[in-house]
C-alpha cells in the first residue's frame, strides 16, 4: 500500500509522490491519519539545499490527526483519538527526557541528541506532510485533544511554532512587565511576540522586513515594529524605548541577512546578503546590560552549500567583547515541546490563546510544491501554510 507525501527531490524541488504506507515497527508505535500538517520556516533550510537531507525524504514535522492503529504496548491511546504530535521524537525515559529536555532525547535514532519527523540530521523518520505517519513511543509523543474539529488550526500550532515561540521567551527569562525585542517575523517570531503579550510584557518590538508580517505583529501582538531594510534596530529601538530593552529573542537563525538599508534588496531572500551573526550582534546592540537572550532560530553545524563569503557552518563573527562587557546571558536550543504543550493546549481550549492568526493559506497536499516556492520567496501575505491531506 502507498500514501501521498511531499518529497524532497533536490534544492528548490518538492514533489507530491507515493511512498510506502507506514506500519507499526514496535509495540509502542501508533499510526496517525493526518488531518492537518504545515510548512515550517525551518523546512526552507532543507528546501534550499542548505542541509544534508537525503533526496526522497518526506518533509513535515508539524502534524496532527486521528489515531488509526496502535501497537500492543500502547496504553493511553486508541483508534479514533485526536492528537497533535510534538515535533520532538523522544523516548520518555532517558536522562534528558526524564529531566524534561525532550528535544535532546538520547535514544532517538539520530546524528544528534533528539529526533524530528522529516528533518535533516535528526534521524531517519519520515515526515508528516503526508496522509499518514508512524508515531514512535506514541504514549509519550502524542498529546490528546478534544474530539471533533474545533480549534484545528490553533491546535496544529502546538506541534512546533507556538511552543517554540514561547520557548524563546522562556530562554530569555521574560517576566511580566519587562520589555523585549524579537528578531524575525516568521511564524516562530510572531509566536514569540504573541507569547510575550500573553505573559504581560510591557513593550514588545519585532524586527523584520515583510510588511504582512509586521502588520500581524502590530495587530495581534501589540508590537512596535521595525523594518530593518529602512531603519537600524540598534539605533531606533533604544531611541524609541528610552534605552535598551530587558530581553531579546532570535527567531531568525543562521540564514539571517544584513540590514541592506543602502541596497534595499527586494523580493526573494538574497543569499549574497547572508550574515549568520547579524541578529546576535543586533541583539547585543538592543538588549540592556545583564539582560537575557533566547535563541530559537536554527543554527546548523553542517551546510553543504554556504555563500562564499560566509565562514564555516557554525562559526560566527560575534562581537564577543561587547557581549562580555554587558554581561548578557544567552539560552539556546530546540524547543522541548512537551515542556509547554499541555498548558498551551488548555489556553487554546479556554479561549486565552488563538495562535492561528498567523495562518494565511489552507490548501491540499497537491499544492505543497507551489506553496514551498511562494513561502521561500518570502511573498507578501504568505505567513503560514497549512496542508490538508
Amino acid at each position: 500500500m502507498t500514501i501521498d507525501a511531499t518529497v524532497y527531490r533536490g534544492p528548490h524541488e518538492m514533489e507530491v509522490e507515493e511512498i510506502e504506507e507506514p506500519e507499526l515497527e514496535g509495540p509502542n508505535d501508533a499510526i496517525l491519519d493526518i488531518t492537518t500538517t504545515a510548512i515550517c520556516g525551518s523546512d526552507l533550510h532543507m528546501y534550499e539545499g542548505r542541509t544534508t537531507i537525503d533526496e526522497g525524504r518526506a518533509f513535515g514535522h508539524e502534524i496532527m490527526g486521528i489515531i488509526e492503529e496502535v501497537g500492543d504496548g500502547v496504553e493511553s491511546l486508541e483508534p479514533g483519538d485526536r492528537v497533535v504530535l510534538p515535533f520532538n521524537i523522544a523516548c520518555g525515559y532517558c536522562r534528558n527526557c526524564v529531566d524534561n529536555y525532550t528535544a535532546f532525547c538520547l535514544n532517538a535514532d539520530s546524528e544528534t541528541p533528539g529526533g524530528v519527523y522529516g528533518y535533516a540530521m535528526m534521524g531517519p523518520y519520515q515526515g508528516g506532510q503526508a496522509e499518514k505517519v508512524r508515531v514512535p513511543h506514541a504514549d509519550f509523543n502524542a498529546l490528546k485533544l478534544p474530539d471533533g474539529d474545533e480549534h484545528e488550526d490553533d491546535f496544529v500550532m502546538l506541534a512546533d511554532v507556538f511552543p517554540t515561540g514561547w520557548h524563546g521567551t522562556e530562554l530569555a527569562d521574560l517576566e511580566a512587565g519587562e520589555s523585549v525585542v524579537v528578531y524575525g517575523g516568521g511564524p516562530v517570531g510572531l509566536m514569540a511576540a504573541y507569547s510575550a503579550k500573553l505573559k504581560g510584557a510591557s513593550d514588545i518590538y519585532l524586527v523584520d522586513r515583510v510588511e504582512s508580517r509586521l502588520e500581524l505583529a502590530e495587530e495581534h501582538c501589540d508590537a512596535t515594529t521595525v523594518n530593518f531594510e529602512e531603519e537600524d534596530p540598534t539605533e531606533v529601538i533604544p531611541e524609541q524605548h528610552g534605552g535598551k530593552v530587558d530581553k531579546g529573542v532570535d527567531a531568525v537563525g543562521y540564514q539571517a541577512i544584513d540590514g541592506g538599508r543602502h541596497s534595499h534588496g527586494d523580493g526573494a531572500y538574497d543569499k549574497s546578503r547572508e550574515d549568520p551573526s547579524q541578529v546576535i550582534n543586533d541583539l547585543i546592540g538592543t538588549v540592556r546590560a545583564t539582560g537575557k537572550v533566547g535563541i530559537v532560530g536554527v543554527y546548523f553545524s553542517s551546510d553543504p552549500n554556504p555563500p562564499e563569503h560566509v565562514d564555516e557552518p557554525g562559526e560566527l563573527r560575534v562581537d564577543f567583547g561587547k557581549l562580555f562587557e554587558s554581561g548578557l546571558r544567552i539560552g539556546t536550543g530546540q524547543c522541548d515541546v512537551k515542556r509547554y504543550d499541555r498548558r498551551l493546549r488548555d489556553m487554546i481550549i479556554e479561549g486565552r490563546a488563538e495562535p492561528s492568526f498567523i495562518v494565511s493559506h489552507r490548501v491540499g497536499l497537491d499544492e505543497a510544491p507551489e506553496m514551498y516556492e511562494r513561502f521561500d520567496e518570502r511573498e507578501e501575505g504568505v505567513t503560514k501554510v497549512l496542508l490538508k491531506p
